[in-house]
């Protein structure tokens, strides 16, 4: 968008201008990939071109965002499928992305979940855990804050993921992914069982809490039975029969 559009030329023109143009009498557009999504690499700090994302550019229709970097295929012909088969637009989430696809985070359909949950986790390239197929969480996977259907619909016809692949997730479909960091910084302030723990700590921490509870319980029936009157006491002895003969 910098001095009118002119660090993107195409045919002799700047694009911001084919597009407006491409766009006028359209139903909506669908902004293909993380660039046309989000502004991508290209808009990276400090984004001297101004590069920005096509809902930047055009505010009278809606935009259908479909992000990735490239976007998954089967995933690109579902959203026109969908357009054709019914002739409206899919439910967007809140940042314009088909639920459909982008409603779960890859670290919810991951194979490796089980590893993460266990706190089970590739320290170093091609270590043990590597080998096994541990969580890559700590390599830099960004699959806890990524939505994408990459690890349910997969690539290349269903072959395979980075993640299978070996490689974390560099979260391509989220919104200035290029900003948030190395690829390989490991993600912080997630609070999940797993990270941190093992299954034989959470479980200590549980009983610790348990145990905490019952004394605590324990002590408020002590003081209540201190400091209340005896009142069944009283109301045995008042009721004794007086006997008349008593001198």
């Amino acid at each position: 968008m910098n001095e009118d559009g002119m660090y993107c030329i195409d045919g002799g023109r700047p694009f911001v201008e084919r597009l407006t143009e491409m766009a006028s009498d359209a139903m909506a557009v669908v902004a293909w990939g993380a660039c046309a999504s989000w502004g991508c690499v290209q808009a990276a700090k400090p984004n001297p071109t101004h590069a920005v994302p096509i809902d930047k550019v055009i505010r009278n229709k809606p935009i259908v965002k479909v992000p990735g970097c490239p976007p998954i295929a089967e995933v690109m012909t579902g959203v026109i499928t969908y357009v054709t088969m019914f002739g409206r637009l899919p439910d967007l989430d809140r940042q314009g992305r088909p639920k459909m696809f982008y409603s779960q985070r890859i670290h919810d359909k991951c194979y490796r979940r089980p590893h993460f949950d266990a706190g089970q986790f590739v320290e170093e390239w091609d270590d043990e855990g590597a080998r096994k197929g541990f969580c890559l969480y700590k390599m830099g996977c960004k699959g806890p804050t990524t939505y994408n259907a990459c690890s349910t619909t997969r690539w290349n016809g269903g072959v395979s993921f980075p993640i299978q692949s070996g490689h974390g997730c560099i979260g391509c479909s989220e919104d200035g992914f290029w900003d948030k960091g190395s690829f390989y910084d490991r993600l912080t302030g997630i609070n999940a069982f797993g990270i941190e723990r093992n299954a034989d700590q959470i479980g200590l921490a549980a009983a610790g809490i348990v145990v905490a509870g019952i004394a605590v319980h324990a002590g408020i029936t002590a003081v209540r039975q201190l400091t209340t009157k005896p009142k069944d006491t009283i109301k045995t002895i008042a009721s004794e029969p007086t006997d008349k003969n008593a001198g």
